[in-house]
């Protein structure tokens, strides 16, 4: 499981011209799913994210986490995090999860979040969508299980 995480001022997300999901201050996160993912997984990787203290204290230090700021979430699944660029110039992404099992991993990851986050929003899982954002910093982290959790 990978998500890049990115400290935004604003982000949102578009479906066929309609807002699916916007948030203010907060993570604006692409969430890849691979085929050996679980829920156990998942939960190790929420925990990090919302754990992160990538906002500036008073100091001007990244100290203050998500919830110090009443940040909220947008996620959008992306299952180009498994890109497989080795061979040619045209990606392979057979290492992505299977799609029914990754928007499975993809719902549960949005519910777990929402026990945390006060406002979580999302994209829809498979769709053509258009995201916009103000990066604040710019600030972005890569979680990646296979370091997360070994």
């Amino acid at each position: 499981m990978k998500f890049v995480i990115q400290r935004v001022k604003s982000a949102s997300c578009e479906v066929e011209g309609k807002v699916t999901g916007a948030i203010q201050q907060g993570f604006m996160v692409l969430i890849g799913v691979a085929d050996g993912d679980t829920k156990e997984i998942a939960d190790k990787m929420v925990k990090k994210m919302i754990g992160l203290r990538i906002f500036e204290d008073s100091q001007g230090k990244t100290n203050i986490s998500l919830g110090d700021v009443n940040g909220e979430l947008l996620l959008i699944s992306q299952f180009t995090l498994y890109a497989d660029c080795k061979k040619g110039n045209r990606p392979s992404f057979i290492k992505a999860g299977k799609p029914d099992m990754a928007n499975e991993m993809y719902q549960y990851i949005i519910s777990k979040c929402k026990e945390s986050v006060p406002k979580v929003e999302q994209g829809i899982f498979g769709a053509d969508m258009k995201i916009s954002l103000v990066n604040d910093g710019p600030f972005t982290i890569v979680l990646d299980s296979d370091v997360i959790c070994s």
